[in-house]
């Protein structure tokens, strides 16, 4: 992991104002950090006080408050002292409750802002790069690795709060006794480099392997309740409960050896405390050849420094590790960033004659090609029947056609304008698309047709209709409330087809396509769809693509699409 990389895309995914949260944190953890200084520092001069009167005298800051204050004797004196400082310590608490709270604001509210521009970044994701990718990889990339990269945003800002306590620490040491601090240095950094030899490189691995296992614990939970009705039936259940197992088995143990090395730290950081505590004497008998009377406060100060500075190592390191168990959180959203959105306007486009597709080549590969320079027209109102093999580039056509593929070569004219960057999204609204494989939600009738929880009902119920589906609905169920259960679990295929059909009709479209809707029917169901289909109103342009030429019967023209190449055959 490469720490300048990384903060560059930690600071590229932040926006403005999360830029400015993050500054005016920074300059909190400066606050928070003296404070917490001070509260080290303070207790020994009260304690000194406390213990010898006289120093109100020999110190000079003690007797410019004293007399300053009036103070007529060091009891009252030492009294206001404690008061002042519980309530000095009050306030420490209280500020660092600030902190935290906006440390937690700051984090956790980053996973809604990059939640919210992920999910934008997959909507405007072009169909080609989305059909490339896997559905279980982007949940897992927007729920799982989201939260993840707050904690590693926590973690960041944990260790800059934390360097900013040593510094002044440190700086203190120095001039108390820079011998000895530069050898207390010394010794720190030899043991921070066994500890990252043996922790963090660790730490390091287990996180490569958390994020791979988390890919297939997401993969088999999205490929099972996606098969679950083949799975049942072929009785294969045990198999994908075992390969469940073990995913979730080696993604604990990840999480497992992380926790049990996160502790290491500071097991050994606090025997290292020790360590260094009894060197300190030692150093200062063996310079004095006798007792460490005389350098006592210095110790002491030590002592104290040693108290605040260990805990604050503690969590540099905890806080480094954590980033690196979570760094590939960072790397996964900041390459789903990179996907370049589709920009397309939405200048009016008419269409009042006819469609014109010329000279159209796509490949998926260099050398590969679907289509090989098809031409043909589409008048307004016309039927018009795509029939081919599998394979053939059928689907690919019809994606070209409605606007989510580009030609590779080629153009679309709508009444002799070219269909381009500047009016597809105009050009897309008007298209009505009924797929083989219908995509349906955990929802009401009525949410599915209109895909929306704020429809208008007047019109679900005419394009029921149209679909001949408002009867069944209103008459054996709760009419168009009834929920149809995830992915349209409770419906029959047929009522699955005519719930695509109402839902392509919705926004009232100029043109309908049917990318081989009704191939997965009985013959007599894909009959009365199609009858439905032919009679519907309005005089829209239908494009059928199927398999079989029956289907296609009542088209005014039907092309054959085979070798990349376009037919035309007047039925």
């Amino acid at each position: 992991m490469k720490k300048n990389n990384l903060i560059k895309k930690i600071y590229s995914l932040m926006g403005e104002s999360d830029k400015r949260f993050f500054a005016i944190l920074f300059l909190f953890s400066i606050v928070v950090s003296i404070v917490e200084i001070l509260g080290v520092a303070a207790i020994m001069p009260f304690i000194s006080v406390a213990t010898d009167f006289d120093l109100i005298h020999e110190k000079w800051y003690f007797y410019f408050f004293y007399k300053t204050f009036g103070f007529s004797n060091p009891v009252n004196f030492v009294i206001v002292f404690g008061l002042v400082l519980s309530g000095f310590y009050i306030f420490r608490s209280v500020i660092n409750y600030l902190y935290f709270h906006l440390l937690a604001r700051f984090s956790k509210g980053r996973y809604y802002s990059i939640a919210i521009k992920l999910f934008q970044k997959y909507l405007d994701r072009s169909y080609r790069d989305y059909i490339a990718s896997s559905k279980a990889e982007l949940t897992k990339v927007l729920v799982s690795e989201g939260q993840n990269m707050t904690q590693v945003l926590s973690s960041l800002l944990f260790m800059m709060s934390e360097i900013i306590i040593i510094i002044i620490i440190y700086g203190v040491l120095l001039w108390l006794d820079w011998k000895i601090t530069l050898l207390i240095t010394l010794f720190l950094l030899i043991n921070f480099i066994i500890l990252f030899k043996l922790v963090s490189l660790k730490i390091k691995e287990a996180g490569k392997a958390r994020e791979k296992y988390e890919r297939d614990f997401f993969k088999i939970i999205h490929g099972v309740l996606g098969n679950f009705k083949i799975i049942k039936l072929s009785n294969s259940g045990e198999k994908y409960l075992n390969r469940f197992q073990q995913a979730i088995d080696r993604l604990s143990k990840s999480h497992i050896l992380y926790d049990s090395l996160r502790e290491l730290p500071r097991l050994y950081l606090e025997s290292m405390g020790f360590i260094i505590l009894i060197f300190i004497i030692l150093y200062y008998i063996y310079i004095t050849k006798s007792d460490i009377t005389k350098y006592l406060p210095i110790v002491s100060v030590f002592v104290l420094a040693l108290y605040r500075l260990l805990p604050s190592f503690h969590r540099i390191f905890g806080s480094y590790n954590h980033i690196l168990y979570n760094y590939r959180a960072i790397e996964q959203i900041y390459d789903e960033m990179l996907y370049k959105s589709e920009n397309y306007g939405d200048k009016p486009i008419i269409f009042k004659k006819g469609i014109q597709l010329k000279d159209i080549y796509f490949w998926y590969r260099p050398g590969k090609i679907v289509l090989n320079g098809i031409s043909f027209n589409i008048r307004k109102g016309e039927k018009v029947g795509i029939i081919g093999e599998s394979g053939s580039g059928k689907s690919t056509l019809v994606d070209i056609l409605i606007g989510l593929y580009r030609p590779m070569k080629g153009s679309i004219y709508i009444d002799d304008i070219k269909l381009d960057e500047n009016n597809i999204r105009s050009w897309r609204r008007k298209v009505g698309y009924i797929p083989q494989k219908i995509e349906l939600m955990d929802g009401t009738v009525a949410e599915n047709v209109a895909l929306d929880d704020a429809y208008d009902e007047k019109k679900v119920k005419e394009v029921l209709k149209q679909a001949s589906l408002l009867d069944f609905f209103e008459k054996e169920h709760e009419g168009i409330e009834t929920p149809i259960g995830e992915d349209g679990i409770k419906l029959s295929g047929g009522q699955r087809q005519r719930i695509a059909i109402a839902r392509a009709l919705y926004h009232d479209p100029e043109v309908l396509v049917l990318d081989e809707a009704t191939s997965a029917l009985d013959m007599e169901t894909e009959q009365e769809i199609m009858r439905e289909i032919y009679s519907l109103k309005g005089g829209k342009t239908l494009v059928i693509v199927a398999h079989r030429l029956s289907t296609l019967e009542a088209c005014d023209t039907i092309y054959h699409l085979k070798n990349g190449k376009i037919y035309r055959d007047e039925p």
